[in-house]
């Protein structure tokens, strides 16, 4: 009867009366070239620049050569210009698998695909990489998967070739980086807080990216100015709440903004509020106050449905000021230290195009309303140091001519006098001392 083969590393399974004074030869060679190979063999595979590459797996004792799957570690070797195949038996077996390829090609470096027989289950492994996968025969399967864990037992997790570079938990809820010998960061739990805390005096914390192919630093948190923050750009918030000093050269976007306070302080240069649509001041106290330092300059003030535009600095004026060409002009200035009174640069006119008059009709007894008026001198009673003026009383005129008395609502109904259109009489009135004197002399 003659030897047979294990499935998955081809040991020789000799049988009864067979291979006569030679078990011992082949016992030795199974154990050296086959379980040998299998738990502890490393061996490199050259796979050039193969579109498939078959690792060999002979029956019996071999050569590591000609024992390629058994081994326990296979290093894929060789320069390679795309993502090339690695044909592995489909049987069950453990394997630590090294992408140790180098690039010949111009989008390198390059992944070596582990599939199983001809047309098997596929396994990628990054170039440079090394994975620790296991396979049924069918499927591949990593050893230490997402969904499992990795107990180190308190020691570090060394991630470079010097040993310099480690992840570490000296000190229980608590994980330490060290990168370049040199302690950098530290990660904690504080009342289920995540913290990151830079180990370094005086260092930053910086995140990096890749805008559009260019390194930019998007955010840098400075330790040595007590943590500021500098961003690259601007700050876009949906919703949030910030507290203390945000300080970004670019701007700050914000869809909405709740003060939860008093102030908005600029400890220099100018505030400017640029908006597509239209500044809304909705003051539920009614009143927009307008301050130098701590001193109250002016407000303007919503009262009744009227509102009031009020100088608060004791005898200073209302100015409106302009442009005339070029040239600054100030085209009415209202005098609080005189009661009011309106300066003008210009002339004052009222619309009277004939376009926009309808129901005309000629002043009559003109003469006669202007005998019934008189000229008066007076003081305003209501102002302090008044002078003493010249007009006409409203109540009077009111009965002559009602057409240019105004009545005010507010609670005195206080009345004024539109003196312009008094004119419009008195040009009647002198065309009728006119016709009397035409008369008189017997023209």
């Amino acid at each position: 009867m003659s030897s047979t083969y294990s499935t998955s590393l081809r040991i020789e399974l000799q049988a009864s009366g067979a291979n006569s004074g030679t078990w011992g030869t082949i016992t030795n060679n199974n154990f050296s070239q086959s379980l040998e190979f299998s738990i502890a063999g490393v061996v490199n595979v050259a796979c050039g620049d193969n579109a498939v590459t078959t690792l060999t797996n002979a029956d019996g004792p071999q050569s590591q050569a000609n024992n390629q799957a058994r081994n326990a570690h296979i290093r894929l070797t060789g320069a390679h210009g795309a993502v090339r195949i690695a044909q592995f038996p489909a049987t069950q077996k453990t394997y630590l698998i090294t992408n140790a390829t180098t690039d010949s090609g111009s989008s390198g470096p390059y992944a070596m695909t582990c599939r199983l027989g001809a047309s098997g289950n596929t396994l990628s492994i990054a170039n440079g990489t090394t994975r620790l996968v296991s396979t049924d025969g069918t499927n591949w399967y990593d050893v230490f998967s997402l969904a499992g864990s990795i107990d180190l037992q308190g020691q570090a997790l060394v991630l470079d070739a010097d040993a310099d570079t480690t992840i570490d938990a000296p000190t229980d809820d608590q994980i330490d980086i060290k990168i370049g010998n040199t302690d950098v960061a530290t990660l904690t739990n504080s009342s289920s807080d995540f913290v990151i805390t830079s180990a370094v005096q005086d260092k930053d914390i910086i995140f990096k990216g890749d805008d559009n192919g260019s390194g930019i630093t998007a955010l840098t948190l400075d330790m040595s100015e007590a943590g500021a923050a500098t961003f690259n750009a601007g700050v876009t918030a949906t919703t949030g709440t910030f507290s203390g000093v945000v300080d970004a050269d670019a701007g700050v976007t914000i869809d909405n903004i709740t003060i939860d306070g008093t102030e908005i302080d600029l400890s220099s240069g100018d505030f400017t509020l640029d908006v597509a649509g239209d500044i809304i001041l909705d003051a539920a106290g009614e009143q927009v106050r307008f301050h130098d330092g701590s001193a109250l300059i002016g407000m303007v003030n919503m009262d009744s449905d009227n509102l009031t535009i009020k100088v608060e600095t004791s005898d200073k004026d209302m100015i409106f000021q302009g442009n005339d060409g070029g040239s600054a002009i100030t085209a009415l200035t209202l005098d609080m230290s005189a009661a009011g009174a309106a300066t003008f640069n210009n002339d004052v006119t009222a619309f009277s195009d004939k376009r926009l008059k309808t129901d005309i009709k000629n002043i009559d007894n003109a003469l006669s309303k202007v005998m019934k008026m008189q000229g008066v001198y007076y003081k305003r009673n209501d102002i302090d140091d008044a002078k003493e003026q010249v007009g006409v009383l409203a109540q009077d005129m009111e009965e002559i001519l009602p057409q240019v008395v105004l009545t005010a609502d507010d609670e005195l109904k206080t009345k004024s006098v539109d003196y312009g259109k008094i004119c419009s009489v008195l040009i009647e009135a002198i065309k009728d001392l006119k016709k009397q004197v035409d008369e008189l002399k017997g023209n």
